[in-house]
């Protein structure tokens, strides 16, 4: 794997023009974050009526036998004219709980690449590049001669660049176990952004962050007002660009003394057939029994241990140690 220090070394060699930057454990997920804008979707209802709060009936029950998570980790290196290149790692793995304890499934996916806009830097530099990194090289300008030169739009579309190669590899483990096994996946973030993965009734994705949020006016209310144990009424997501899945919100912990979004979580799973939209209740109970389940043991010391199930911290663990 490619390390910071060893990059800059190798673009000092190649391009003397080039400005190290400093390196160290700060990231730009860390100053990026909060980059999209929040926003309000008004939801089309899977469950009849109005969206409204409904308590979770039946005591939590473990249902999962495996969870996904991928991490990413980018940093400028070097400067070339003022023109950020940045260094981005991706990891993905799937670990299976067998007896009480956790085993990787399958192999782990991981991948480190330079990332730089090719319209920005001098054609002598973007040649000297990729002689050096070959497919590791990636054009975050995608060719456009009317990139924005502000550094950090650049770094910006960096990021974004590194989120999507991790993506691609969680949906590459993603779609091997749908294709392979039958039991309950948990995937840490939505389901959509893969075809395979979002009619499969194997993956179950469960979203953390909220900068969008599927209701607007007394839907909203209802969702913020959620209780521990509480579930919204099952609803469905759409985009242009992805699968439509059926979705609903799920309060983990109890919000007393914390903001509205303590503990809350959005819940996707396979978009239900025309004869089976009358059900979709059901199933949004069973879904919801199982991740209630793994709320324990906490996720501790993460920060996120309100939203987060300890499935999905192992995976970050054993991704942290093996990067």
């Amino acid at each position: 794997m490619l390390t910071a220090r060893t990059v800059q070394r190798q673009l000092a060699a190649l391009l003397p023009e080039c400005r190290p930057a400093g390196t160290g454990d700060s990231t730009l997920e860390i100053a990026g974050q909060g980059m999209d804008a929040p926003r309000l979707i008004s939801a089309t209802m899977l469950e009849g009526g109005p969206l409204c709060r409904r308590l979770v009936p039946g005591a939590p029950t473990p249902g999962f036998r495996a969870f996904l998570d991928g991490t990413q980790r980018s940093e400028v290196v070097s400067y070339v004219a003022g023109v950020p290149l940045v260094l981005g790692h991706t990891a993905a793995v799937i670990r299976e709980r067998r007896a009480g304890r956790m085993y990787t499934w399958g192999a782990p996916l991981s991948a480190s690449r330079v990332y730089g806009p090719r319209m920005m830097l001098a054609r002598a530099a973007w040649a000297t590049l990729a002689a050096a990194y070959g497919d590791a090289l990636v054009d975050t300008s995608d060719g456009d001669a009317d990139v924005t030169s502000h550094p950090l739009a650049l770094r910006d579309a960096a990021i974004h660049r590194v989120q999507g190669h991790r993506e691609a590899l969680e949906w590459r483990l993603a779609e091997a176990w749908c294709q392979r096994e039958d039991d309950p996946l948990f995937i840490d973030g939505g389901i959509s952004g893969s075809e395979a993965v979002a009619v499969s009734p194997a993956t179950i994705g469960v979203v953390k962050s909220h900068r969008t949020l599927y209701a607007e006016g007394d839907a909203l209310v209802e969702v913020l007002s959620l209780a521990h144990r509480e579930r919204s009424s099952v609803f469905r997501v759409t985009s242009p660009k992805r699968t439509t899945v059926a979705s609903w919100y799920l309060r983990l912990r109890d919000p007393e003394g914390h903001d509205p979004m303590w503990g809350l979580i959005r819940v996707e799973s396979a978009h239900p057939s025309a004869d089976a939209v009358d059900r979709i209740g059901e199933r949004a109970d069973e879904v919801s029994r199982w991740i209630l389940a793994e709320s324990s043991p906490l996720a501790l010391p993460d920060a996120r241990w309100d939203k987060m199930v300890y499935g999905i911290r192992d995976c970050e663990e054993f991704l942290r140690a093996t990067r």
